[in-house]
């Protein structure tokens, strides 16, 4: 048996890869809302999500709902998809990688009101659901 690396291993100094760069540098991305003054449900599944467990390291895979009732803006869907995988080699924790995709979400684009659900791949037995909701305040 050889000790070499196989030809699919990436070695440490080779250049980046063009989809590491967009995701490093992605951020979300807006365009003006076609239909202002129409309330309307705009549902995103994203269900490739990962982070690391900060305490243990160990991978975290989770499915990302996202419903928003837009107000002036919309987030761009391939920003969206960048913005989500910039979170694979973070070290975050369940409660506040949902909380961090909703305030983020809420900055970018500021809806009328939304709802994020992280619904975590059971590990260890344990099945997590993280779900938090942004209702903008309407000032008379």
């Amino acid at each position: 048996m050889s000790n070499s690396l196989p030809d699919t291993v990436t070695p440490a100094n080779q250049e980046m890869k063009y989809g590491e760069r967009e995701i490093g540098e992605g951020q979300l991305i807006i365009f003006p809302n076609p239909r202002v003054g129409r309330r309307y449900n705009i549902d995103i599944t994203l269900p490739e999500f990962t982070c690391k467990c900060p305490f243990s390291g160990y991978p975290d895979f989770a499915t990302i709902h996202i419903s928003y009732i837009p107000d002036q803006r919309v987030v761009e869907l391939k920003a969206l998809k960048l913005y989500i995988n910039s979170y694979r080699d973070r070290y975050i924790s369940h409660e506040e990688s949902a909380n961090k995709i909703l305030d983020d979400f809420v900055a970018a684009c500021d809806p009328l009101e939304m709802t994020v659900k992280a619904d975590f791949t059971p590990r260890g037995n344990v099945h997590t659901v993280v779900e938090v909701k942004h209702k903008k305040e309407v000032i008379f």
